[in-house]
C-alpha cells in the first residue's frame, strides 16, 4: 500500500489479516535469508549479561542505566471459572536516552501514564511491560544491545510467557534507504514507522491501524520494501520480540522525526526525559498509542490460550 491509496476501512482489517496468514510461508523464507537486526556490529557489549558484568567497560545500574518492568497478578482461584493470563507484553529494550521516546510509548501502550507508572491511562486492557533505559547525559549509544542479543533474564521470561510481544525501537529515516517515489508520491516525509516481527497477523493489524490513524507505516516484509528494510524487519527467531510462546512477535522501528512529532510542538523538549514527560500528553501521542492498542486488541481477539 502506498500512502496515496485510500485508507482501508476498519472492516477490511480481518481480510488483510487472513491474507497475511496465507502469505506466511513466503515471509518465513524471506526472514530465513535476511538478517533482521541493525547495529550489532557497533555494539560495545555482546549481550545484556556482558553489559551487566563487564569489568573492561563497567557500568552501574541506577546511574548509567535502569530497568523497569511490570507483571500483572493473575490468579485461577476456581476450577469452574478459569482466568486467562495476559497475552501481550510491551518492550522498550533501548529506552530512556538510547532511542528516545520509546520508554514513554511503551508505558502508554501498556496503559500507564509515562510520567507516573502508578497512574493508569485506561480502565481495562493493561499489558505487562519491560524496559531497559539509558540514564547518561552523553554516550548512551554505548548501552545499546541488539534485539537478537537481549538475554536479560526478566525480559526473556516475560517474552516467553506471552503469546505476543510488541517491541519499540527508534531509528533515523536516512538509515532505512527507502524507495522514495514508491512511498511518497510527492514530497518525502521522514516521519515513518517500519513494522516488523514474525507475527504476520500482528504486523498487518499494526500497519492498518497506524495508517488509518494518520501515522505512515509500512510492513518490512512487503515485497516492495523487503530488500531495503531487511536489517529492520525483526525477522530472526532470536529477536526478543519473537521469543514468545508462539515464537513470533512484532516490532516498530519509529524514525526520530516521527517520535519527535509525538511530543508536542516544542521539539527541543524531546531531547531530554524531563521535556518528554512534559509534552507527551497530546492528541497526536495518544492517537499513536491508541492505534497500537487497537492492533493488539485485534490480534488478541483471534487468539486462544489452550
Amino acid at each position: 500500500m502506498t500512502f496515496s491509496d485510500r485508507p482501508a476501512s476498519r472492516r477490511t482489517v480481518l481480510t488483510g489479516l487472513a491474507a497475511a496468514t496465507v502469505a506466511a510461508p513466503f515471509f518465513g523464507q524471506l526472514a530465513a535469508s535476511a538478517p533482521a537486526y541493525a547495529g550489532t556490529e557497533n555494539d560495545l557489549y555482546d549481550n545484556n549479561t556482558d553489559l551487566y558484568t563487564s569489568t573492561e567497560n563497567p557500568v552501574t545500574e541506577g546511574t548509567d542505566y535502569g530497568r523497569r518492568y511490570r507483571r500483572h497478578e493473575q490468579l485461577d482461584r476456581y476450577l469452574s471459572k478459569p482466568s486467562a493470563p495476559p497475552k501481550t507484553a510491551i518492550m522498550a529494550i533501548h529506552g530512556g536516552q538510547i532511542e528516545r521516546g520509546t520508554s514513554e510509548l511503551c508505558l502508554a501502550i501498556a496503559g500507564y501514564d509515562p510520567a507516573d507508572v502508578e497512574k493508569p491511562l485506561v480502565t481495562q486492557g493493561f499489558h505487562d511491560y519491560w524496559m531497559f533505559e539509558g540514564m547518561r547525559s552523553v554516550d548512551n549509544r554505548e548501552l545499546h544491545v541488539s534485539s537478537v542479543n537481549c538475554d536479560d533474564h526478566v525480559a526473556r521470561g516475560i517474552a516467553a510467557s506471552h503469546l505476543n510481544v510488541l517491541s519499540l525501537h527508534g531509528c533515523q529515516y536516512s538509515q532505512l534507504a527507502m524507495p522514495e517515489k514508491m512511498i511518497w508520491p510527492s514530497v518525502s516525509d521522514p516521519k515513518l514507522v517500519v513494522v516488523g516481527g514474525l507475527n504476520t497477523v500482528f504486523r498487518a493489524a499494526l500497519v492498518t491501524e497506524l495508517n488509518q490513524a494518520g501515522f505512515p507505516a509500512v510492513d518490512a516484509f512487503a515485497p516492495e520494501y523487503a530488500e531495503n528494510l531487511r536489517n529492520y524487519a525483526g525477522g530472526i527467531t532470536t529477536n526478543i520480540c519473537n521469543r514468545t510462546a508462539t515464537g513470533t512477535g512484532a516490532q516498530l522501528e519509529i524514525t526520530e522525526d516521527m517520535r519527535r512529532s509525538l511530543f508536542g510542538p516544542q521539539v527541543t523538549d524531546f531531547d531530554w526525559k524531563s521535556g518528554r514527560l512534559e509534552t507527551w500528553d497530546n492528541a497526536r501521542f495518544r492517537g499513536f498509542t491508541d492505534a497500537c492498542r487497537r492492533a493488539i486488541a485485534t490480534v488478541e481477539a483471534g487468539q486462544v490460550i489452550l
